[in-house]
């Protein structure tokens, strides 16, 4: 927890990722508009029109996100992201201090798979990763992020790749420009009382 307590630093970003499984829906009868009276109406069945993995980056202290829809969340993906990342989004950044959750392909491991060795130990170079506890990963902002976007971008069926990441470029781009920004209160002591068995507590002599 005291990696959100660090001031703000360009040279070394506190970025926190997460992702999440979206389903491609469509509608087997069109929807019956809104008129005086009467809410938008929509049939209960739907055609399912496959699955794509949502990513979202977020620095919270600079009120920034990217979020981006891919057709999987293999390692490779995964690889690439981070590489839009350090080379695109944080270019001139020394470190990015990078919060995630521990599944089995974020690791650095996934760079040497989709890059040669060369450029896969140059990016990185550039991480300093944070792994949220297990069934802890509540404690990762992003998680917090895909929360509201799917409360406020993904409330109805959307059955395209590219429209998908239409709607969410206007999402990134209308809560980018209002700049809102994370004030983060859970504390590490805060933590060792509600995660007692992941934060001991420190002796002090």
């Amino acid at each position: 927890m005291a990696v959100y307590h660090r001031p703000f630093d360009p040279a070394r970003p506190v970025v926190c990722m997460d992702e999440k499984p979206y389903q491609l829906l469509g509608h087997v009868r069109d929807p019956l508009p809104t008129r005086p009276g009467r809410d938008r109406r929509e049939d209960n069945e739907y055609v399912r029109s496959g699955t794509c993995s949502i990513f979202c980056w977020v620095e919270p202290l600079r009120g920034w996100r990217r979020v981006d829809a891919r057709p999987r969340r293999t390692r490779v993906d995964w690889a690439h992201q981070v590489e839009h990342l350090l080379t695109v989004d944080y270019p001139d950044a020394a470190t990015v201090v990078l919060v995630m959750d521990n599944l089995n392909t974020h690791t650095t491991a996934s760079l040497y798979e989709a890059f040669d060795p060369a450029k896969a130990f140059a990016l990185a170079q550039r991480l300093e990763i944070h792994h949220t506890p297990k069934h802890g990963s509540w404690l990762n902002i992003a998680e917090i992020e895909l929360s509201a976007l799917t409360r406020q971008c993904l409330d109805r069926r959307i059955d395209d790749l590219t429209v998908l990441n239409t709607e969410l470029a206007a999402w990134q781009q209308h809560t980018n420009s209002n700049q809102r920004q994370v004030d983060w209160h859970f504390t590490t002591d805060d933590a060792r009382v509600k995660l007692r068995h992941l934060y001991p507590t420190t002796q002090r002599n």
